[in-house]
């Protein structure tokens, strides 16, 4: 899938001069009906855009796909590319490709003991409330890093996502 695609970065205030590792991962954007369907960790009520590790011999495109079904139990189709986002905290640089899916099928959630401990499951809710809920990444700087920069990296993509449909 070739399409001109925005790139940003995003730097952790605990990063390091240089990064030793990379880590990438694809996230599904889906919207329907004014609703986007996201992840939420019931157990510590966090949530995120469904999406996950790219695995070894796996296009980006190919773990989006995979990840929203193993996440979700829906079955999806790369509308377009939408963000890439390069984050780098400690010595690690986190890339997350971002794409605008539609919803084409049922297929099977296959959860991770993890995302089963920590009661995953999908939920649709209005994208408003989803934007409301990432808008406010900077009330976790002082109890949890890592949620404040999920929390900016989502809130990031669905910047990018009001801005593509207005």
């Amino acid at each position: 899938m070739t399409s001109e695609v925005m790139e940003m970065n995003i730097y952790g205030a605990n990063r390091f001069p240089e990064f030793t590792r990379t880590r990438s991962a694809s996230r599904a954007v889906i919207i329907r009906g004014g609703n986007i369907l996201l992840s939420h960790e019931t157990v510590n009520d966090q949530w995120m855009i469904p999406g996950g590790g790219q695995e070894a011999g796996e296009t980006a495109e190919e773990c989006c796909i995979r990840e929203a079904e193993e996440e979700t139990g829906l079955q999806v189709r790369i509308l377009r590319p939408l963000l890439v986002l390069n984050e780098y905290y400690e010595n690690y640089r986190f890339i997350s490709r971002y794409f605008v899916c539609e919803v084409i099928g049922t297929g099977r959630m296959h959860l991770t003991e993890r995302e089963i401990r920590i009661g995953a499951q999908p939920e649709w809710i209005p994208f408003s409330e989803a934007f409301s809920i990432f808008s406010h990444h900077q009330d976790w700087a002082e109890t949890s890093e890592e949620r404040r920069g999920l929390y900016l990296r989502e809130y990031t993509a669905l910047l990018s996502y009001r801005r593509l449909t207005e």
